[in-house]
């Protein structure tokens, strides 16, 4: 690829300074990734101006119509406070007729809403766990054939927000004290999901219409107590200490076979198309000891950082970071947004 002019738009406390000689992982943890995406890019010989976005969205108007990118790489997670803004930003460059990575506005809304995307894929005949929906100020009740134990959790925050060890809850109290935390503390409406017991896994996927899967990588925590379950709390997401503590690692998943993960790619891919997805995902999936599999749910332009889950996917796929960066950028250019379409005809 020819050198471009990249825009790449961060939130402004993630900024990362030019060099990260002498610091800690903890020092640099929260904007590793806005670092390796912008230093990669610039060793790929691009010219990059990086845009630290607060809430003022004429910020980045102004930005682009100095620089005049060829694309905005768009890191933004969420916009005046709220992750469910999220996919206003790819709405807003798509009315400026701006070219940018990552998912389209449409997609990022499906996926968001962890209940609409389940209800969307049960009808494509995808299999997710049975929910209910618990909604800020009304008395919801769990339908019958929602049966404990449940995973509690934020309907549309990301990163594992409000995930600990007790959002799994096997009792009504439980249920009613775990949606009254996520409602009060988290600020959202709650899912409370059946629990899947057994492996999790993750699938990344890149492309538009062509799609490729990566191979599956699992959450590996080997020295978790007897008595808790295996899933990506909060603090098991970004405390690095009690990362070093657990043992935590996502690696390649093993004893699979070919014929599963075969399954688990065309199940990601399915996912992927049922969602109207593009750009770059990850596919949160579980599978019970039977080998039944069942998505959780689907993260557009998911974590960058080199060395994490979806870069190492990408890279046992055989293709390197660079490369990774490279593509997402292509297909960034390549995406078929309305206003690229030849104008339709006035019908009379």
């Amino acid at each position: 690829m020819r050198s471009k002019r990249v825009l790449v738009a961060c939130h402004e406390e993630l900024v990362p300074p030019p060099s990260i000689e002498g610091l800690s992982d903890e020092e640099i943890s929260d904007w590793r990734t806005e670092f390796d995406v912008i230093t990669t890019l610039e060793d790929l010989g691009h010219e990059v101006l990086t845009v630290g976005m607060g809430d003022d969205i004429e910020l980045l108007r102004t930005r682009i119509e100095a620089f005049r990118p060829h694309i905005v790489f768009n890191m933004l997670v969420e916009f005046l406070g709220a992750a469910s803004y999220d996919q206003h930003i790819p709405s807003w460059l798509e009315l400026h007729q701006t070219p940018y990575t990552g998912c389209n506005p449409r997609g990022m809304t499906l996926a968001r809403d962890k209940a609409l995307s389940k209800k969307i894929l049960a009808w494509h005949g995808i299999r997710v766990p049975a929910f209910c929906v618990f909604r800020r100020g009304r008395k919801d009740r769990r339908p019958d054939r929602v049966t404990f134990p449940l995973f509690v959790k934020s309907l549309n925050e990301e990163a594992s927000l409000g995930i600990s060890r007790a959002s799994i809850v096997k009792s009504e109290r439980e249920l009613e004290k775990r949606v009254a935390f996520v409602h009060e503390r988290v600020g959202t409406d709650a899912i409370a999901e059946e629990y899947i017991e057994g492996r999790e896994l993750y699938v990344g996927v890149l492309g538009n219409e062509r799609l490729r899967a990566f191979r599956p990588w699992e959450l590996h925590i080997p020295n978790l107590p007897p008595d808790a379950p295996n899933i990506a709390t909060r603090r098991l997401k970004w405390d690095i200490r009690h990362q070093r503590e657990l043992g935590v690692a996502n690696r390649l998943a093993e004893g699979l076979g070919v014929a599963k993960e075969r399954e688990l790619a065309r199940i990601a891919r399915d996912t992927y198309r049922a969602l109207g997805l593009s750009g770059y995902a990850r596919l949160d999936l579980r599978m019970r000891p039977d080998g039944r599999v069942y998505v959780l749910e689907a993260n557009p332009n998911p974590d960058l950082t080199f060395g994490e889950d979806f870069a190492e996917g990408a890279e046992a796929a055989g293709i390197a970071y660079e490369e990774l960066l490279a593509r997402i950028l292509g297909l960034g250019l390549a995406y078929r947004a309305e206003w690229k379409a030849e104008p339709a005809p006035i019908l009379s």
